[in-house]
């Protein structure tokens, strides 16, 4: 009945994006302080566990059970009631549902997770178990049906291979939206504590991008291998592109500014990988490179205190991947995409447009909303006694390095 090439492929797509997980907390490990990288680090392991319980309870089933054309799924597939052995992918039925499941719960997993590292250093542990399950149920949720469950903008015609919209935007608004409502720190430390946790973190990143972008087809064919291709050149060449121009502009090459753009190319050709040519890539990458690297010089002017760059590299980034996918997207190279501004395709650059627009307020605003809400019942905001002692020790009892 299933394919077990597709399947096996899919259990490496899926164990890849697992992956990602640990690396970001490696990543976001090693820029913070010494003091605290084991309070930053447990707040993406604690994710594997807690999204995976929201996501077997209610999760998968408010993103892929009914509510066609709408917001919002149902909970006929809650505790994944009905689903067996022979029970098939609905997106590919060469795959069993389990392995969708278990592919699209990985999603889930790193999604809220990359909002840690704008609050870094400035938020109670409780006050992010609430966030976390809050935001998966109310931010998130809500999106994944909208364009990948059969929702409103998936009937639409809103594209988005791997999460443009669905991850990096969102999550970079919710970041911009909890710096606002948390405020600057008390105890500003900019210099990464350990670059090589940092490189190794994107390291990590890197390799399991490829099932995050390649897994997204759901099976193995030309458009897995151009989703492949086109995620290590957009990576590659952002990287570049803003380590030439730190060292222009900053005088030095530095490591953490080419694994930064490395991240910023990752993040903007996500929503593209599989709609677009690896020349449309070369330029996703390039553009991902300057415009990520000029809102981050953005965020520093204005002085928001997005600690790890999770708002310039992520937000922007996705929203930029889409816009870029508006452009160049092209059905010669996917006929199950759409063609682009550039290919006479204004009606499609639009809709992605109004995405963009649409999914940016909405999980800014829900986001400022929610922890308003959770303030009243538990406090979000560390004191500055223990931002200065560090929240490794005041919060957790455990230090990441002998003193």
């Amino acid at each position: 009945m299933f394919d077990t090439g597709n399947t096996g492929f899919m259990l490496v797509a899926t164990s890849l994006v697992m992956l990602m997980t640990p690396g970001l907390a490696f990543f976001y490990g090693g820029l913070v302080s010494r003091r605290n990288t084991l309070a930053i680090m447990i707040q993406s392991f604690v994710s594997m566990g807690v999204t995976t319980i929201v996501w077997w309870a209610v999760g998968y089933s408010l993103c892929f059970s009914g509510g066609e054309g709408g917001i919002i799924g149902n909970l006929d597939m809650a505790f994944l009631r009905g689903v067996d052995l022979n029970t098939a992918c609905p997106a590919n039925p060469t795959i069993p549902l389990f392995v969708f499941f278990a592919y699209q719960m990985m999603f889930a997993i790193i999604t809220p997770a990359l909002i840690t590292g704008a609050f870094a250093n400035r938020i109670r542990f409780a006050a992010y178990l609430i966030f976390l399950v809050a935001w998966l149920l109310l931010v998130y949720c809500p999106f994944v049906h909208m364009v990948w469950g059969g929702g409103l903008l998936q009937k639409w015609g809103v594209l988005d291979f791997a999460g443009g919209i669905v991850v990096h935007n969102i999550a970079g608004m919710a970041a911009l939206a909890s710096v606002l409502y948390v405020g600057r720190r008390k105890v500003v430390e900019n210099v990464p504590h350990s670059i090589p946790l940092v490189a190794l973190g994107t390291g990590l990143l890197w390799f399991g991008w490829y099932g995050f972008n390649a897994g997204s087809e759901l099976k193995v064919d030309s458009i897995t291998g151009l989703a492949f291709l086109n995620t290590d050149i957009a990576a590659s060449f952002a990287g570049i592109v803003w380590l030439l121009l730190a060292w222009t502009l900053e005088r030095k090459p530095k490591f953490v500014g080419l694994l930064t753009g490395a991240v910023a190319g990752l993040a903007t050709i996500t929503p593209a990988a599989g709609f677009v040519s690896p020349t449309s890539s070369v330029i996703i990458g390039c553009a991902a490179g300057v415009v990520c690297y000029y809102a981050v010089s953005l965020k520093n002017k204005l002085q928001w205190d997005d600690a790890l760059d999770v708002w310039g590299v992520h937000g922007v980034g996705g929203l930029l991947g889409i816009v870029m996918l508006g452009m160049l997207g092209s059905t010669a190279v996917n006929p199950a995409g759409a063609n682009g501004l550039f290919f006479g395709g204004g009606d499609f650059f639009f809709k992605q447009l109004v995405t963009i627009v649409v999914s940016s307020i909405y999980a800014f605003f829900f986001t400022y909303v929610m922890l308003v809400i959770i303030n009243k019942v538990t406090p979000v905001k560390t004191t500055q006694e223990e931002e200065v002692a560090g929240l490794d020790m005041t919060l957790h009892g455990e230090e990441a390095y002998e003193r």
